[in-house]
């Protein structure tokens, strides 16, 4: 094994911060210097990043491309990094991302463009710094490193309520965090490790964990990632940073920061604590459903484009976490499906958005209207993400629904009848909200002349609808990589089936699956 690859994780991790370290020392003073270092360690960190999934063995179960050394010996903390099907496939979406979001604030940012595209990148190696931790305390570091660029992001580049937006973004997730350190040091009293597969070792072994224990850890560890979904009623916190956000801060947001929750939920909350996941799976899916169908309905009077996107996201998420709590195979591979679905043709929902804001320096829906006739090819663009994102099939936003909705059927017939009415919902809401902007009468005098896409645009979302067909056309690709991974996550929750009733208190029967 060659060095490169015994190290690409840490590579693939660290080197967008040796891009910012290269503009602060470089670039700052340069705009044009300043974007195109970020433009280059970007690229090349995604590139590095297909290199890791194309070569990422889907027929090998457990976790591959590890690197392990000691970093403290007390407490026991290991540089401990890893991926399987589900984290491999995160990487790619931050990795795609990234370079996206850099060409979308090529002219966008006018001021203190060093220092954005500084801490753009810096919350790229905070976002793969999480996806591949497997150690407890290595994870909890990147999860609370990220916040940092992304608060200064919005706080600084943002719109009127930026600071307000970005302190109510941190307290919420610093809230979720402080649970999760509780239940990380907690476990650490019973295993004596941080360890991430020591401590899942250590549990099935030994099945430590009293069934009271157990559901406090679930619940300590679930908020964590439900603020971050985030899931009804957690969302209040995510239209805000959404609107006051620059683009580049609304398409990583969306893309992948929201998925760091329903990752969590696939990496820890299930195999960790199995029991306590199907004890609470009911009120999970419950509060799931609401936010697919209240996220859709509020969409659905925004006055506002971004903040009916941002409002879609809580419907989208919804769905990723009733797969997750469906606990069906198919239901847990759409799921991760809809994750990498949901980051491409979200942001690239939030950068149309902006890209019209820069014509228009205006996001009303009411003032829009025509908008077909002087900006043909944006239009286009615009319609085909708005079909993925609703569902429409041989798009990538079907494979993923489908897949959930099936598998909640077998898990239970009215979940699926309600996340089904989501999927009409959200027709309702992207086409009515279509016809309004690019149709119907023109409501000012300006959207006669707008500009139409240039070339930069045009690669941006050339890129992005590619993607979108390719998904919604061959899905296995990303699909079978997910299989080994789901197949010992299902092995892992008919484990304590046998022992249920054992633990179970007096008066209550476990239910399996």
């Amino acid at each position: 094994m060659s060095w490169y690859t015994a190290h690409i994780l840490s590579i693939i991790t660290f080197l967008p911060l040796v891009g910012a370290v290269v503009i602060a020392l470089f670039g700052r003073e340069r705009a044009s210097s300043a974007r195109w270092i970020a433009l280059g360690f970007s690229l090349l960190t995604f590139m590095i990043t297909v290199c890791l999934y194309s070569r990422f063995d889907p027929n090998i179960g457990g976790m591959q491309f590890t690197e392990l050394s000691r970093w403290m010996k007390v407490p026991p903390v290991n540089y401990h990094l890893g991926v399987d099907g589900l984290s491999a496939l995160m990487i790619l979406l931050a990795g795609f991302l990234t370079p996206l979001a850099v060409l979308v604030s090529w002219n966008s940012i006018t001021s203190r463009r060093g220092e954005f595209f500084i801490f753009l990148l810096a919350l790229e190696t905070g976002m793969m710094g999480v996806f591949a931790s497997l150690d407890l305390i290595l994870f909890f570091l990147f999860w609370e490193v990220m916040l940092i660029p992304m608060y200064f992001l919005i706080g600084i580049w943002g719109h009127e309520r930026r600071v307000y937006a970005a302190i109510k973004f941190v307290l919420f997730t610093m809230v979720g965090s402080a649970l999760m350190l509780v239940g990380i040091i907690y476990l650490y009293t019973i295993t004596d490790t941080f360890d991430f597969q020591g401590i899942l070792n250590h549990l099935i072994s030994t099945s430590a964990l009293s069934a009271n224990a157990e559901r406090w850890l679930f619940l300590a560890f679930f908020l964590a990632f439900a603020i971050k979904v985030p899931i009804f009623p957690f969302h209040t916190w995510l239209p805000d940073a959404h609107v006051e956000a620059p683009t580049a801060g609304s398409v990583i947001l969306a893309g992948v920061l929201l998925k760091m929750g329903t990752y969590g939920m696939l990496r820890f909350c299930l195999p960790l604590f199995p029991i306590a996941a199907r004890e609470f799976a009911p009120v999970i899916c419950v509060l799931a459903i609401i936010g697919i169908i209240y996220g859709a309905l509020v969409a659905m009077v925004q006055p506002d484009l971004k903040k009916l996107v941002a409002y879609s996201s809580v419907a989208h998420l919804g769905f990723c976490v009733l797969g997750i709590f469906a606990f069906r195979p198919e239901a847990i591979e759409g799921a991760i499906y809809q994750m990498f679905s949901h980051g491409v043709s979200t942001g690239a929902l939030f950068m149309l958005v902006g890209m019209l804001y820069e014509r228009r320096h205006t996001r009303l829906i009411s003032e829009f209207g025509g908008l077909a006739t002087s900006i043909p090819v944006y239009s286009t663009f615009f319609l085909i993400v708005a079909l993925a994102s609703l569902g429409l099939p041989l798009l990538n936003g079907f494979v993923g629904e489908f897949l959930i909705i099936v598998g909640s059927y077998y898990s239970h017939a009215a979940y699926a009848a309600f996340a089904s009415a989501g999927v009409v919902l959200a027709a309702v809401y992207l086409l009515w909200m279509y016809q309004r902007v690019f149709y119907g009468d023109v409501t000012n005098e300006k959207n006669r002349t707008l500009p139409d896409c240039d070339f930069r645009e045009k690669l941006i979302l050339t890129i992005m609808v590619v993607v979108i067909i390719a998904m919604g056309i061959y899905p296995q690709p990303f699909l079978r990589r997910m299989d080994r991974g789901v197949n010992s996550l299902m092995m892992r929750m008919e484990q304590p089936s046998v022992i249920l009733v054992n633990r179970a208190p007096a008066g209550h029967m476990g239910v399996g699956r």
